[in-house]
Formats: C-alpha cells, structure tokens, sequence
C-alpha cells in the first residue's frame, strides 16, 4: 500500500469510528436542539488546529447559524513564532479566563474539541463551564487520550467532564499513513473525522427542528443568488443569540 492509499485507509477507518459514536451524535444534537428551542446559546472552542472544528461549524454554508466561536487568542495559526500555541493551551487558568471573557451563561451548550483532552486549556474551560451549569460536549479521541496523563493538576482529561463525548476517529498520535523505509506515520485523520462528526451533530440538530415545528436558521451560500440577502435576514433575525456579528 502506497502513501496515498495507506492515508485513505485511515480516513476511512476514522470515519467508521465516527459512524460507530452515531447515538452519541444523536444525543449531542438532541441537546444542543433543546438548548436552542429554550432559548438559549450554543459555543464552541479548540486551541490549536482544534480550533478548525469551530471554524467548520461557524459562518459556513449549509451551517447553523447560532454556533458561536470562542476565539482561542494565542492559539491559533496566525501568532508567531507558531510553537507558541502549544505553550499557551498548556498554561494553567487561561481556558477559565477565555470563558469568563465570553458572553456564555448558565444553560448554554459549549462544544470542546481536543483529540488528547490532556491540556490545562480544555480542562480549565470545561470545569468552568460546569460550574456555570453549562452543558459540555466533547469531541476527543478515545484512543488517544486513553493512553496520555492529564496535565491539569485536577488529574481530569476533557473526556472527564463532558456530558457526552463525541469520537473523531484518530488514533494514538493521530498520524496514519505508513511509508515503507520511513519510521514515522504522516497524514493526520482528527480533522477529516472531526468535521464528519461535527456536521453530523448540525445535520441532525437541524433535522430534530425541522421536526419540532421549530425554523432552524441555516447559511445560504454567499456565492448563490439571493444568498447575501437571505443570510443577513436571518442573522438579523436572530442577532440575540449570536455574539460573532459584533
């Protein structure tokens, strides 16, 4: 099997991982439904390429308009020098500090992303939440974090401490091509089944709505007729509940 191949093989074994996590998808869509029809905010947070997660879910087309990003200052590809983000979601107390800088309350639904769940910075944002009395979701790698130590002194991994925890699929180091003559596996799966999983957890949110008699409000492509129009409605419509418009 060749680099290429070796690579797809994983992705799909990844997103077979993901289909295999499909009742928790359901249950983590039921909530965040809820949480929508009782009028509350859905928030969404991952520090380093994690944060891609959120960057999927927010001011997307065919996306949910209501997903709010909690912006990982710091952490995301655009500081320098980039080795920077991983000392930062390493430092103890800032994951409380970004929550509590965020318009997130009590009821709400914060989704977290981290495929080891091991840093202070999930950990800190997710006791924080809890103590808020937010409801945590987690996306994670069970095969990953399984086999790491927290590094928060609590000793809890972010699998801890959610509500329901969603499976990206990855394995332990996440890599999963393996090149003959090189000892070393390249091409990392989290993001192919991450995403998967999150838009999975939107399809069926948007389709328990729909079924409720409840109009769930939805991006229209920009680069289709009437889309422009038709996004800021709807972003006008609900301007209430989302926070990343201001």
């Amino acid at each position: 099997m060749n680099g290429a191949e070796s690579y797809l093989h994983g992705a799909e074994a990844a997103l077979a991982k993901v289909r295999g996590g499909l009742a928790n998808i359901k249950a983590a869509a039921r909530l965040i439904a809820d949480t929508i029809m009782e009028g509350h905010g859905i928030f969404s947070f991952g520090a380093s390429h994690s944060f891609i997660m959120t960057e999927e879910l927010v001011y997307r087309s065919g996306g949910l308009m209501l997903i709010n990003p909690i912006q990982p200052y710091g952490m995301n590809l655009t500081v320098r020098p980039m080795t920077l983000t991983s000392r930062l979601e390493r430092l103890p107390g800032l994951g409380r500090e970004l929550l509590d800088q965020s318009p997130a309350k009590e009821g709400d639904v914060l989704l977290l992303t981290s495929t080891s769940g091991r840093n202070d910075i999930v950990v800190d944002m997710a006791l924080t939440a809890r103590e808020r009395r937010m409801h945590v979701i987690a996306l994670t790698s069970e095969a990953y974090s399984g086999k790491v130590v927290s590094r928060h002194s609590s000793g809890k991994k972010l699998a801890d401490l959610a509500e329901i925890v969603l499976e990206n699929g990855a394995p332990y180091g996440d890599a999963v091509a393996e090149i003959d003559g090189f000892p070393q596996r390249v091409g990392p799966v989290s993001t192919v089944g991450g995403c998967a999983c999150m838009n999975a957890v939107v399809a069926e949110t948007v389709q328990l709505l729909v079924d409720a008699g409840y109009e769930p409000p939805v991006f229209m492509s920009a680069n289709m007729d009437g889309g422009d129009e038709f996004n800021a409605r709807k972003l006008k419509e609900n301007a209430s509940r989302i926070h990343y418009m201001n």
